[in-house]
């Protein structure tokens, strides 16, 4: 099946990337009568923050909330039972311990905070915390999955501890629980039932209350009870630019002490600079949104795998970056990020010395199959109509296929409008498609589970059920189906990076994708703003950032 909330990836590195200055994505913010602060814009002085941004915000309910910007919110606004820190590494939250997991991989232990209360002083406890994550269940969110996939039961078995029992052994389930969704909410506030939602309000434990949400702003004030460390600010304005132009030309007349989401790579380009002159501070890492080139191996050649050698021989993705990105991405050489230690450049085989060997091989094999330049292989290479990125993809694939190919291979870039392409996707009715994605949490898993996992089906017939035919692959392969289950149970972290090593050759002699590259994230900040952190593991932690 496909997760409609897992494709909202789409969209945050379309804004990342964007390749022509002014094309930007007019702000669609859920105004549920709220009436907001939609009045203060610009930098409004004192020890308040004020962040622009370009992104969208459908909602800010954890048990339906599935985007970028609504992940660095909830994690300002709410607690989970864990986090990352600097060095990306798991520690507690609301949880006091790392859990205690049963020999058999099934039950995990958690021993919870005492003395937090939330925002509408309502105090927190384990049945606070059961009925925040069976609300995330039972709601029916788009991000329900993560739990209910996983989730035998959850119960409170002290008024400090909780037990959640798993379905099967999933060694990558602590990671799952520092989703900022998973977060604790007020027992007294919410409610638990399909669709029972609260789109434009909050009610946590975190170090920020929600205190207004307008169309074009949101104010975060300081929750004074807050059980830890305090913000290194006095709260955060949070302004909704309609497009990059705007973000640009805020932060350049100073309206705005930060900018975060997204600007287009020359607006970048220029920021960069500019910065020396003005004083301006540039931020940017490595982050873990990935494109992937997805071949339909249900359709034929991509039904053959000398083809798909083919398409992974002809791929340059540092000219590819430099023509879509200007730079501001990373090569990707597996399907999982280098930020990762257990990555592999499998496919950096392909595009090494023997290239030209590859690209002649690839040539007879067309010649020999009775395609010409006269008479092309045409393959169509398919992105959504909202991407101005994967347009520029698209376009730059097809001319290196050209140049490389000598014209035997025709790549021809289809576009379709978002809905239509994410409810066909599932279909088997594209033959490749660009394809961008942003974890659920961080661990390889994450990278590897959704795109080569198959419940049903067989080598010869291809994915009939499972997460592989959800993204459009219809890849299936016994190996790899054992691979990922065995790499899900396996509780000792060098065994399981021997098995994410084998799935990841797996993935390099089957070829369902393409990787092509991890974007950079950046954000700019005036002079005299500190502690802005974009460690890709922490979600863009708002209470580090103050004015000197």
């Amino acid at each position: 099946m496909i997760h409609w909330q897992r494709l909202f990836g789409l969209f945050a590195l379309c804004l990342l990337l964007t390749v022509s200055c002014g094309q930007g994505f007019q702000n669609s913010a859920d105004n549920s009568g709220n009436s907001g602060n939609s009045g203060n814009s610009g930098n409004l002085g004192g020890d308040r923050i004020s962040l622009g941004t370009t992104a969208k915000l459908r909602t800010i309910d954890p048990a339906d909330a599935y985007d970028l910007t609504a992940g660095y919110l909830l994690n300002s606004l709410g607690d989970p039972l864990y986090r990352y820190n600097e060095k990306s590494e798991i520690i507690p939250q609301l949880a006091t311990e790392l859990p205690k997991i049963s020999a058999d991989g099934l039950t995990y232990t958690i021993p919870l905070r005492q003395g937090v209360i939330f925002h509408d002083r309502t105090p927190f406890n384990a049945e606070a915390m059961v009925f925040s994550l069976r609300r995330f269940i039972e709601n029916q969110g788009q991000p329900s999955f993560l739990l209910s996939d996983v989730v035998k039961s959850i119960t409170a078995t002290g008024e400090y501890e909780i037990t959640i029992t798993l379905k099967q052994p999933f060694a990558a389930f602590t990671a799952l629980l520092t989703f900022a969704g998973t977060c604790a909410v007020s027992p007294t506030y919410y409610q638990i039932g399909p669709g029972q939602f609260k789109p434009d309000t909050f009610v946590g434990t975190g170090r920020y209350q929600l205190a207004t949400y307008g169309t074009d702003s949101l104010k975060l004030d300081i929750f004074s009870d807050y059980w830890g460390e305090k913000p290194a600010n006095q709260g955060v304005y949070i302004q909704r630019l309609s497009n990059s132009v705007n973000l640009y030309n805020a932060f350049t007349t100073g309206a705005v002490d930060v900018a975060y989401e997204v600007l287009d790579p020359n607006q970048i380009r220029s920021l960069e600079n500019q910065a020396e002159k003005q004083k301006w501070q540039v931020l940017s890492t490595e982050g873990n949104s990935v494109t992937y080139w997805m071949l339909n191996i249900r359709q034929s050649p991509l039904n053959n795998p000398e083809f798909r050698k083919i398409l992974a021989s002809l791929v340059d993705r540092n000219l590819l970056i430099e023509r879509v990105s200007q730079g501001q991405a990373e090569p990707l050489y597996s399907l999982i990020p280098s930020t990762f230690s257990v990555y592999q450049p499998v496919f950096a085989k392909f595009n090494q010395v023997n290239q030209g060997d590859s690209l002649a091989t690839a040539k007879d094999w067309l010649k020999q199959a009775g395609y010409s330049r006269e008479n092309p292989l045409k393959i169509e290479v398919w992105y959504p109509s909202s991407s101005p990125v994967r347009n520029a993809v698209a376009t730059a694939l097809k001319a290196i296929a050209q140049q490389k190919l000598d014209g035997l291979l025709e790549l021809q870039p289809q576009s379709v409008e978002f809905t239509t392409y994410t409810a066909n996707l599932d279909k088997g009715i594209y033959q490749t498609v660009l394809y961008t994605w942003i974890p659920d949490f961080l661990d390889p898993d994450n990278f590897t589970h959704p795109f080569l996992s198959c419940v049903q089906g067989s080598p010869s017939t291809g994915c009939d059920n499972g997460a592989s035919q959800s993204q459009g692959s219809f890849y299936y392969s016994d190996r790899a189906n054992q691979l990922i289950n065995q790499q899900r149970q396996e509780l000792n972290p060098q065994k399981r990076e021997q098995l994410f090593a084998q799935i990841q050759e797996l993935t390099a002699e089957d070829i369902p994708y393409i990787p092509l590259f991890q974007n950079k994230d950046y954000a700019f900040a005036q002079k005299g703003i500190t502690g802005v952190n974009l460690n890709p593991a922490q979600i863009f932690p708002l209470w580090q950032i103050q004015k000197k």
